[in-house]
């Protein structure tokens, strides 16, 4: 199998690259911390390389490009740390409009969001949901020719700047059952509903929504609803791989030139044998992390039961090993690793908190085990 990327994967990766480096510099994101976690600017910024337009079809103004083209992407916004919701938008949000959607909110949504004009966000997260999805006890109703949805969503990226959310109601059924659940897209600005923001344990900004009878358009009815919310979890998930993977790599430089900068008893203690034990024990997590983010990626065009179970497995092998690198890159700096001045903490908060997104590491466990079945997972 070829793990090459091609030419073109390759220039869009120095592009980020280049803009993270030298337009995404840790004083920067300093400044947007402090001023809420989010910048419109830097998303204009995004907008201009042509980033936002990345999985938004040619016809609705984007590039039309695939999965492989967003790990590369979310492994370079890794790197540095980029606050601003870009999977959350333009990979998920703009992913659920273009594969299920009517053609009029495609036509409505989809330019905007290529052109970094419109924030578009999935809000799906329930105080009791505990990473359910299928556990959905907001509500919709048919009303006037029209749908209202009643309810609330917490942690929703950018929540109470977003210009719409994709919200999943039910229409029928209990709380926790798999039929009768649907998608909608509500506007931030339309009746009924408010917001609360604040900022998340990383730097980035979430925010509680609540719906009080608030209008809204169907996206995808009860027949698929779950189906479609399955899919954008997994591709939400398959993006944080990447990013995690990228956070990890340049995680993993950071410690490895404290090491080879730091000195006691006269030398480099990057030359005392039992910390380079610990850094190939890192490199060794690092690159398990690699294939699995690789295989998530690859796996998303898959029948359900496959990708789920291929994502629950990368999201396991992820959360391991972030866990490890973050903690072992924290002891071996000693003292400054802990302190918020040092770059190297920030990454390891973003790493925690990619750990617990769309279902931590014990929760993607029992995951697998269900998925199993009868193999085991010794045999495909």
């Amino acid at each position: 199998m070829d793990f090459d990327f091609t030419d073109e994967q390759e220039q869009l990766r120095d592009a980020v690259r280049k803009w993270v480096d030298k337009a995404y510099d840790f004083e920067r994101r300093r400044g947007i911390v402090k001023a809420g976690g989010y910048s419109r600017d830097t998303w204009g910024e995004m907008a201009e390389l042509g980033l936002t337009g990345l999985a938004v079809p040619e016809e609705h103004g984007g590039m039309g490009f695939g999965p492989v083209e967003a790990m590369v992407v979310m492994e370079e916004l890794g790197r540095g740390i980029v606050l601003e919701p870009y999977a959350a938008v333009a990979l998920v949000a703009a992913g659920v409009l273009r594969h299920h959607a009517p053609a009029q909110v495609q036509s409505q949504w989809l330019p905007r969001i290529a052109g970094g004009e419109a924030l578009v966000v999935l809000a799906h997260q329930e105080r009791e949901a505990r990473y359910v999805l299928r556990h959905v006890g907001t509500s919709a109703r048919s009303q006037g020719g029209g749908w209202t949805v009643h309810g609330a969503k917490s942690v929703v990226p950018v929540g109470d700047v977003a210009d719409a959310y994709i919200v999943p109601a039910r229409v029928a059924g209990a709380v926790d059952a798999p039929e009768g659940i649907a998608l909608f897209l509500v506007e931030r600005r339309a009746t009924g509903v408010s917001t609360r923001g604040y900022p998340l344990q990383d730097g980035g900004r979430g925010a509680e929504v609540q719906f009080q009878d608030a209008p809204a358009t169907l996206l995808v009815g009860p027949e698929g609803g779950l189906d479609a919310l399955e899919w954008a979890a997994d591709v939400a998930i398959a993006a944080l791989c990447a990013e995690a993977m990228g956070t990890m790599d340049k995680l993993f430089a950071l410690t490895v030139d404290y090491l080879n900068t730091r000195k006691q008893f006269g030398v480099p203690i990057g030359t005392f044998q039992a910390l380079r034990h610990r850094v190939a024990d890192m490199k060794m997590q690092l690159e398990l992390a690699r294939s699995m983010s690789y295989y998530a990626t690859l796996k998303l065009g898959e029948e359900p039961s496959q990708r789920r179970r291929a994502i629950s497995q990368a999201k396991v092998q992820l959360g391991q090993s972030m866990r490890f690198v973050g903690q072992q890159s924290v002891q071996l700096h000693g003292g400054i690793g802990m302190t918020d001045e040092y770059v190297g903490s920030h990454y390891f908060k973003r790493l925690t908190c990619l750990e617990l997104s769309f279902g931590d590491t014990l929760h993607h466990l029992g995951e697998v085990s269900a998925l199993m079945q009868d193999t085991a997972g010794v045999f495909a």
